[in-house]
């Protein structure tokens, strides 16, 4: 048999074997359809498909490379596309932008960024939306958008006010998205759909290039990915989806569960596989998994079942409070690791939102376990870290307006609000950008002396950065930090939560070169400025760090650990208080629910706490009418505490109203970060010079970083402003006082020595 198959089950072999026509894999969780997928790209190379006309998207960028590096191992570098839906639509946009009305280097507003462009698309309309949030005309668009709908196909249903202001607000912000040169995400998936509809050619062209998709979790799909999916496998139909209806968890964000559930109907000749032995979960955890999950009736059928063994009964603990709660599984995990039967990686606490996070990050640090919050995004939403990567969106994008005005004043440069009013309507009035209006700031009679220098300061620095897009992003950025003054800024701060921040620029800094050392030259800052925009939860999650995962569970998706722990299964939490009155949404929390018990390999723990702090309130709780579902002869019930705790109240001594977060807000701080990538060097080399002793031994090029103060024995005392390069050549430019000025150094040649920090 061929290696390729010789370890596969028949259903799994079925699936990576079928060459033409439309395929539809139904896999239950734990079934190995990254194997399947991975072999079946793998299969199709060996049989003379060419890599350019392979296509394979999932839908988390962890995924995709995990999924690349996978089919790298079994054939090698073929050149295929494999990637998030969003990236391939991201990708494509560069090259076909005209065709939607926007430049290739347009830039992708993440959600902050979208609604303060929809806030001046509604100050511009003078709108009264005083009834209804930003948040909600935002959510409003981004569901058209989804479906397909254009900003001059919106129409308001009878009787629905919100209805009326979004059909007034809609085209007014797709205009203000427009005249930035920028998109939203939903625009990623938009403008490709209706660019694939409204050019046939191009259509035509790009099927012939991808005669084989292959698109993972389809059940997550929405209407517009739908709609790509379709007009790219007409003339070679050769579609193959995988997915599972009962792992379907985003219908908030505009997934679909009709895509997967009418897939045969759309596609009459395709062949099904279904996927149903489970490799990953005890009989016992996979028992519970699916008489929960039975209870749902928009799904279709899978028998799953296992080889492995019966394993530990499921527990289901009932704690007194969220402080016992974190505190007993906190104890359990500290014992395990402390008889040495598990390590801290072994484990992962789930939770239906991160607000539920505190009191376990708490509980673990006071017992001394290391642990790890996976949330990708955090780190890419700090103040910091958005200011720096605005300061490249201006530059990749002039156009951006987001970007201009989150950059203009910081640091303060003494540009107030009435000098950007003054700008904006002088922009308005002669149809010019914003910054094109603040090079033309000499013009505008509104504005006084002082404001025109401090513009004209700005647009100086601004024409000094343009001249180094081109070069390695590392370096770019490096030269924004010193230009701009901003690392300078939070160096002489004595505020302790400065100097966090600059930690946090300074693995900007990382990230940028572990990007170069990835990337050509060709489109390296638009590139780089895409990659940043599409994070996903799981991205900067450590995955061979020795740390228990504390995740929500919608970030738990397709992931697996020995031992899970899944909190707060609580009426109001574990099914959210918004799906009481709505059936399809309490089938999507059970659809999540069965997520995260099916991440469980070896053991799996589910919680309540009598007593929980809720938005600012400590309630009686009321356990998850889910628990009901579950077969109590395959589970442990155990209630700590409870027989005590019934006979008097808990102790609430230590609950402060004031201080509670609603339960979505952001939770603390994550106890493990990443330190500064460059250690801090003493060495006396001045002292050295000063006695006319040779300069110490050349030092290890990894030693210097962005701002360090370096010594020359030619130029003398200088800063680094940038570095860029791999680690065998690695660039150092310096700035040195007048006459030298600015200085590109190779730091093997060891010219240079770290004077102090």
């Amino acid at each position: 048999m061929d290696p390729l198959l010789a370890d596969l089950t028949d259903a799994q072999r079925e699936a990576v074997t079928h060459m033409e026509g439309p395929l539809l894999i139904l896999a239950g969780p734990g079934s190995g359809k990254t194997r399947v997928v991975t072999h079946r790209v793998a299969w199709l190379l060996q049989q003379g498909v060419p890599g350019r006309h392979v296509l394979a998207l999932t839908f988390t960028n962890k995924a995709a490379d995990e999924m690349a590096g996978r089919i790298e191992r079994l054939v090698g570098n073929h050149a295929i596309w494999v990637g998030t839906f969003h990236r391939f639509c991201a990708r494509l946009l560069r090259k076909y932008a005209s065709l939607v009305g926007i430049q290739e280097n347009y830039t992708i507003y993440d959600a902050d960024e979208s609604v303060k462009a929809l806030r001046q698309a509604i100050g511009r309309l003078h709108v009264d939306v005083e009834r209804f949030s930003p948040d909600s005309i935002a959510s409003a668009i981004s569901w058209a958008k989804n479906n397909l709908i254009l900003p001059d196909q919106y129409q308001a249903k009878p009787g629905h006010p919100l209805g009326k202001i979004v059909q007034q607000v809609y085209p007014a912000y797709q205009q203000q998205l427009t005249s930035s040169n920028a998109v939203d995400f939903d625009d990623l998936l938009l403008h490709v759909a209706t660019m694939l509809r409204d050019n046939p050619e191009v259509r035509a062209s790009l099927d012939e290039r991808f005669r084989y998709i292959l698109l993972d979790e389809y059940q997550d799909t929405n209407l517009a990915q739908y709609a790509i999916a379709r007009a790219l496998s007409i003339d070679y139909p050769n579609l193959a989806v995988t997915g599972d209806p009962d792992q379907s968890i985003y219908g908030w964000r505009g997934a679909n569960l009709n895509n997967i559930l009418d897939f045969e109907r759309d596609y009459p000749e395709v062949h099904v596989v279904r996927l149903e032995q489970n490799y990953r979960s005890t009989q016992r955890i996979l028992r519970v998994a699916a008489e929960l999950i039975a209870h749902n009736v928009r799904r279709k059928e899978k028998g799953l079942f296992t080889e492995n063994g019966p394993g530990a009964p499921v527990r289901l603990v009932t704690y007194s409070t969220q402080k016992d709660e974190a505190e007993g599984i906190a104890a359990r995990i500290a014992a395990d690791i402390g008889r040495g039967r598990r390590r801290p990686r072994d484990f992962a606490v789930f939770y239906r939102v991160n607000a539920l996070s505190r009191s376990l990050e708490i509980a673990l640090r006071e017992l001394g376990v290391p642990y790890q919050m996976v949330n990708g995004l955090e780190f890419f939403q700090r103040k910091e870290i958005k200011d720096v990567l605005a300061y490249l969106h201006l530059l990749d994008n002039p156009r951006d307006e987001m970007a201009l005005l989150r950059v203009i004043n910081v640091p303060a440069r003494g540009i107030g609000r009435t000098t950007l009013e003054r700008l904006a309507d002088h922009a308005a009035r002669h149809g010019l950008s914003l910054l094109e209006a603040a090079r033309q700031a000499g013009q505008v009679t509104a504005l006084g002396r002082r404001a025109v220098g401090q513009l004209g300061k700005f647009i100086a620095m601004f024409d000094h950065l343009t001249a180094a897009v081109d070069r390695p992003v590392e370096e770019l950025l490096g030269l924004v930090l010193s230009e701009s003054g901003y690392q300078r800024q939070l160096a002489e701060s004595k505020d302790e939560e400065d100097q966090q921040r600059l930690a946090n620029v300074e693995e900007l800094l990382t990230v940028a070169r572990d990007f170069d050392e990835r990337h050509d030259e060709a489109g390296r800052l638009e590139a780089f400025l895409e990659e940043t925009c599409l994070v996903n939860d799981t991205d900067a999650w450590e995955t061979d760090a020795d740390r228990v995962t504390l995740m929500t569970l919608h970030a738990s998706k397709g992931l697996e650990f020995p031992v899970v722990y899944l909190i707060a299964v609580e009426e109001g939490i574990l099914p959210h208080e918004r799906s009481r009155e709505q059936p399809q949404q309490l089938e999507e929390e059970r659809r999540l629910m069965f997520v995260g018990i099916t991440r469980a390999q070896q053991e799996l723990q589910l919680s309540t706490a009598r007593y929980r702090d809720f938005r600012g309130q400590r309630k009686l709780t009321i356990p998850s009418s889910f628990l009901m579902e579950l077969p109590r002869d395959e589970m442990d019930v155990e209630t700590p505490g409870i027989e005590q705790a019934a006979l008097r109240e808990p102790d609430f001594s230590d609950f402060d109203p004031c201080c509670d977060d609603a339960v979505f807000s952001e939770p603390e701080e994550p106890v493990v970060r990443r330190a500064p990538s460059a250690p801090t060097i003493h060495l006396t080399t001045a002292a050295a010079l000063a006695n006319g002793g040779p300069l110490p031994r050349t030092v290890s090029s990894d030693v210097f970083r962005q701002g360090m103060k370096v010594l020359h024995a030619t130029f003398g005392l200088g800063r680094i402003v940038a570095i860029s390069g791999p680690a065998t050549d690695r660039q150092a430019t310096v700035q040195f006082p007048p006459p030298v000025g600015q200085k590109r150094i190779a730091l093997s040649e060891g010219s240079l020595q770290p004077v102090g920090k």
